[in-house]
């Protein structure tokens, strides 16, 4: 049975229809023929995520739907959607989708919320805990960066949790927005310096080159926010982050190894420092539990589905009546220049045309007047 402080825990944490947005969004039907947007689940800076109905495969996804209309967003948007990293903590993409205006892709869903809400409900996580979730983000990385990627953006709100309740917890690295793959070229000016303040490495303040030791020095703020409760300085020329007080030994001697200033002190690689995590901390716990004795719970975060949908996917009657893209601009003109041209012709939408399109196996944005394919996408594989 739950503990006592199980239902109001859960109430704050599960919205109910009537809490979810429609992003000023209006009815219509699915986007490609195939995706069903149902709710509104987040917004960021590059767009926003949906709870999708996937008419062909006949199940919930997740769907994220660019934003920016600028010729570089839709650059990063593509590279993004074209990774297919698998792996049992990373959330990469899984398919896409394109019409008229409206660009998408998909992934899957995830219930459990983020480690960013973890922490907003129960504060510094216990050791064995913590461990758990870093040992599997470092496992995940190793994969990432077997497939030649560097992520750069670790932080809380980018991994995600399914509903494990007292169970172990699972965690997926999601987001890939601004990951760049080594050998690629870069779709930011070199002076500039990308990510989240607080997060990324010494080094890239100096304009070095991504590198997956960067990640590695990720890993460990975040080892350090999991086990503190606190998020790092926003200004990344304050002194470096640290270990808090307090901790054993074998656990601060990794972190800080993680958050060494030279990225030659650090690990040689994530495997690396996925072992060294779980010799550091003790992972093998049943119930994860509080130093309290309060048991730390991962619950379902979605709720409730809206009406018109039931978890077997939409009624009859639903049909037709969901939201798309009616807030959008009805015309997307983007082009891309200077040291991007290599990667994409022109891409156009207009509404005149219909565009529609879905990877099946190919990698056409279709217009009537010309077709497209993206350099990074030819001899790719979608689902």
């Amino acid at each position: 049975m739950a503990g006592p402080t199980t239902p109001s825990r859960t109430t704050r944490r599960c919205r109910t229809p009537a809490d979810r947005r429609s992003g000023g969004a209006g009815r219509g039907g699915a986007v490609a023929g195939r995706y069903l947007l149902v709710d509104l689940l987040g917004t960021g800076g590059a767009g926003t995520v949906w709870r999708t109905w996937d008419r062909k495969r006949g199940r919930y996804l997740a769907a994220k739907v660019l934003q920016q209309r600028d010729a570089a967003a839709l650059l990063r948007f593509v590279r993004e959607q074209s990774l297919r990293i698998e792996h049992p903590h990373v959330l990469a993409p899984n398919g896409w989708a394109a019409e008229d205006d409206q660009v998408l892709f998909t992934m899957e869903l995830m219930r459990g919320g983020s480690v960013a809400d973890l922490l907003g409900d129960y504060g510094p996580l216990p050791v064995d805990v913590a461990g758990e979730l870093l040992a599997q983000l470092a496992q995940g990385l190793a994969a990432v960066h077997a497939a030649g990627v560097v992520h750069r953006d670790l932080k809380p709100a980018n991994l995600l949790l399914e509903p494990s309740g007292r169970g172990r917890p699972h965690l997926r690295l999601s987001d890939f927005g601004i990951a760049v793959v080594l050998g690629e070229p870069r779709l930011t000016q070199q002076q500039y310096v990308i990510g989240t303040p607080g997060y990324f490495a010494p080094e890239q303040l100096r304009g070095a080159a991504p590198d997956p030791r960067q990640d590695l020095y990720g890993l460990g703020v975040v080892g350090c926010q999991l086990l503190s409760g606190q998020p790092p300085p926003a200004d990344p020329w304050q002194s470096s982050v640290a270990p808090p007080p307090g901790l054993p030994g074998p656990v601060a001697a990794v972190l800080r190894r993680l958050l060494a200033e030279n990225p030659a002190e650090r690990y040689r690689s994530a495997e690396q420092a996925a072992a060294a995590v779980t010799k550091a901390f003790d992972t093998s716990g049943g119930e994860w539990t509080q130093d309290t004795g309060e048991p730390v719970e991962v619950f379902d975060h979605l709720g409730h589905l809206p009406d018109g949908f039931t978890e077997t996917g939409p009624v009859p009657d639903g049909l037709g009546e969901q939201v798309t893209f009616a807030s959008a601009p009805r015309s997307m003109p983007l082009s891309a220049a200077g040291p991007d041209a290599g990667l994409a012709a022109t891409w156009s939408y207009s509404p005149a045309s219909r565009v529609a399109a879905h990877a099946e196996g190919a990698v056409i944005i279709m217009s009537n007047s010309a077709t497209m394919v993206h350099a990074d996408l030819i001899g790719r594989s979608f689902r």
